[in-house]
């Protein structure tokens, strides 16, 4: 799941979410989260809706068990 999608569900900016897990870092082993490439970025605005996504600077997904650690920041 991508972090803007979270930050929605959360009803909170993407940068508010994505500070919330800087500031946690210890709690997200590096196989709950990555940091998508620039080419990957621009291979999903190319299928999703919105195509504001091919804008972003930085755009981190989050596994399953990524998502649960960050329902407990």
């Amino acid at each position: 799941m991508l972090d803007r999608d979270l930050a929605m569900l959360y009803g909170v900016e993407t940068r508010v979410l994505n500070q919330a897990v800087r500031r946690n870092r210890e709690r997200f082993p590096a196989d709950f989260m990555l940091e998508l490439t620039r080419n990957e970025i621009m291979r999903i605005s190319q299928i999703v809706i919105s195509s504001d996504l091919k804008f972003s600077k930085r755009v981190t997904g989050f596994t399953e068990q990524g998502v649960a650690m960050l329902s407990a920041c």
